[in-house]
């Protein structure tokens, strides 16, 4: 957004609240800028003009409303300034280099914005902004520029399109969250977490950080590889409030087990905010729709809401990048840094009053090597407590050697190949399916290595990519390198799509590999590949991520060789094992326990208390001793439904 600046944190400021915001704005504005309007519009301050040359006469003018009002501010141009769209369209296509590669213009008069797509946005940006500046000076409307995906994405182009259609309700939802945050409230007193989901348990991740005048969810997940309430959804009958007095929500990343609940809240009456990076709220959109029909066909549930729900709530969704400092209620200041999980993943740290208490709550994490992205931030501004995923947390949770996992990977593949077999290996549909794309792209590009196998991607994957390609700099230099200059490897001639490909083609035809939906076998393509798949003792399945211990997958990789299906018309078959069934570990999205006591180690400044969480029973416990014994203070592993005092 033009004109947009960020204040740096002054843990001991006071903050400014509306009607002192308006009267800063008068005394640093210049009385030619003709100010028409003032207002909080989300994490905003926008401050309308009707003499946008006034403002850019002057190029401090920025600084010193950020300086003071310590928020993010925009200027925008005063609706009545507005060029004509139709002129406006033509004027943009004219100052705009085409090699700039524009997909899309659309206006969003409710903001005085003009949304250009456009494969190269570099060119659109200009030097320090120049053609930015041009833009607005010769049409008034602010561009906001966005990145098209190399390929094409329908979850994008809907949310892109939703984002402009929507404006009115968008711009009003805006302004009340904006007002609301700059309201005046007393100080609290205590801070306090209550553990609602995923504590001694892997899924349905679910924190509750109240203080007496704020209440925020961290995360609000379902327990994919299962439809029985009690298990797969957070306790959220104990909040002890209703849902209207939630605060905000903030989404960590975009995995099911961690957003997969969010849209029930606004079905049962949750009107507010949800905070996340701008990747997250698409990847929410993809795999919350999906989740709709994975329900039903595979766990024979109904949905917990509907996909009116997920609308309401992508319209709610308010993207924050890394780094960027936030005031999400009066009292608490939110920062998002990078976690290395998946695209967009997020460390969340709150500053909570006026130094009252600083929390951080890892999310997923990955500290360590990764093809897509860099380790996990370890640098935070303060940290008293500290919330760390345990996934991989046990005493012998070690990761082999990467390259050597690698390299056994594809020799399984070859050998499975050189039987005349081919390879299922299910995915998750968002990170471990680019991971493992990345691994097999890197040896198809080598030569003489006797990798030349086509690799059917199916699903939700492709989307999925579409979505990688759409958010380069979320992802390491080398990929986002290889993205900018039109040789993406979501894009290899090695790569098939399966789309509109029956399954039993792919399944007959020549050597192969299957990149396929969900990860843990509890639905999608992945299980309809088995069964075509399971008998032939020429195939080969290959797990490269976690396995629920409720999911079919961790039953198939502890040996069970029959599974019982229900079919279509409703009676059970015996699907029977006769594939080799292999794992090789290596490619994971979370940290094994030596990157977790590492990331420990190296976290700056050591947290006066650490509690794991997101690991199964005796994985939280060996991990919080550890740590304990490390840092030489309180480490412990709490169960769901525990209420901890913070401050």
């Amino acid at each position: 957004m033009l004109f947009t600046k960020n204040c740096r944190r002054k843990d001991q400021v006071k903050p400014l609240y509306y009607k002192e915001i308006e009267k800063v704005v008068e005394e640093i504005m210049p009385a030619e800028c003709q100010v028409t309007k003032v207002e909080p519009e989300g994490l905003n301050i926008v401050i309308y003009v009707k003499n946008i040359e006034a403002f850019y006469k002057n190029d401090q003018l920025i600084k010193q409303l950020a300086g003071s009002l310590r928020k993010k501010v925009s200027v925008r141009v005063d609706a009545t300034q507005l060029m004509d769209t139709d002129d406006a369209k033509k004027k943009i296509t004219s100052i705009i280099s085409e090699d700039a590669k524009i997909s899309n213009i659309l206006f969003s008069p409710e903001f005085s914005e003009v949304h250009i797509e456009a494969l190269k946005p570099g060119l659109v940006i200009g030097k320090g902004g120049s053609i930015l500046k041009e833009i607005m000076l010769k049409t008034g409307w602010s561009p906001v520029v966005l990145r098209t995906p190399t390929i094409p994405s329908a979850t994008l182009n809907g949310l892109r399109k939703a984002a402009v259609a929507d404006g009115e309700s968008r711009k009003k939802f805006l302004v009340s969250v904006g007002k609301k945050i700059c309201q005046n409230t007393p100080q609290s007193d205590w801070v306090r977490a209550v553990l609602l989901g995923a504590f001694r348990e892997v899924g349905r991740s679910c924190t509750l950080i109240q203080t007496p005048n704020s209440k925020i969810l961290i995360d609000v997940g379902i327990h994919p590889a299962t439809g029985e309430p009690s298990k797969a959804y957070p306790y959220l009958n104990m909040l002890g409030f209703p849902l209207e007095e939630l605060d905000a929500v903030i989404v960590t990343h975009g995995h099911m087990d961690h957003m997969g609940f969010v849209p029930y809240l606004y079905a049962y009456g949750y009107d507010g905010p949800v905070y996340c990076t701008p990747p997250t709220k698409a990847i929410m959109g993809l795999l919350q729709k999906d989740y709709l029909n994975l329900a039903k066909k595979a766990l024979g549930i109904n949905p917990p809401y509907t996909k009116k729900d997920i609308q309401t709530e992508l319209k709610k969704v308010i993207p924050v990048d890394y780094g960027e400092v936030v005031d999400i209620t009066p009292e608490i200041k939110m920062t998002l840094y990078n976690a290395g999980h998946i695209i967009g993943s997020a460390m969340v740290h709150l500053h909570i009053g006026e130094g009252l208490h600083n929390f951080v709550h890892t999310g997923d994490m990955k500290f360590g090597y990764t093809k897509l992205f860099e380790p996990a931030n370890v640098n935070f501004p303060r940290v008293e407590t500290l919330f760390i995923e345990s996934t991989y947390g046990g005493r012998n949770d070690v990761t082999p050697n990467r390259r050597q996992m690698e390299e056994r990977l594809v020799n399984i593949i070859k050998e499975t190949a050189a039987k005349g077999g081919k390879t299922l290996i299910p995915v998750f549909a968002v990170g471990r399916s680019q991971e493992i794309m990345l691994v097999l792209e890197d040896y198809y590009r080598r030569e003489n290595n006797g990798f030349d196998l086509p690799v059917y991607i199916d699903g939700m994957v492709l989307e999925a990519s579409a979505i990688h390609t759409a958010y380069p700099e979320y992802l390491r230099d080398s990929v986002k390198r290889r993205i900018l200059s039109n040789n993406s490897p979501f894009e290899s001639p090695m790569l098939k799509v399966a789309k509109g490909t029956d399954k039993k083609d792919i399944v007959d035809g020549e050597a192969s590999v299957i990149l396929a939906p969900s990860g843990m076998l509890t639905g999608g393509p992945s299980v309809e590949y088995l069964n075509l798949m399971a008998e032939d003792e020429r195939n080969t399945m290959i797990f490269v991520g976690y396995q629920s211990p409720l999911s079919m997958g961790h039953k198939i990789q502890k040996g069970m060789k029959e599974i019982p299906l229900t079919g279509e018309d409703g009676k059970t078959k015996i699907m029977k094992i006769n594939m080799r069934i292999e794992t090789v570990e290596g490619f994971s999205g979370h940290s094994d326990r030596y990157q977790l006591m590492a990331f420990i180690k190296n976290l700056r400044p050591t947290p006066e208390r650490v509690f794991t969480t997101h690991g199964d029973w005796g994985k939280t416990e060996e991990l919080a001793r550890s740590i304990g014994s490390m840092i030489k203070r309180e480490s412990r592993a709490p169960l769901n439904l525990e209420a901890i005092r913070l401050k």
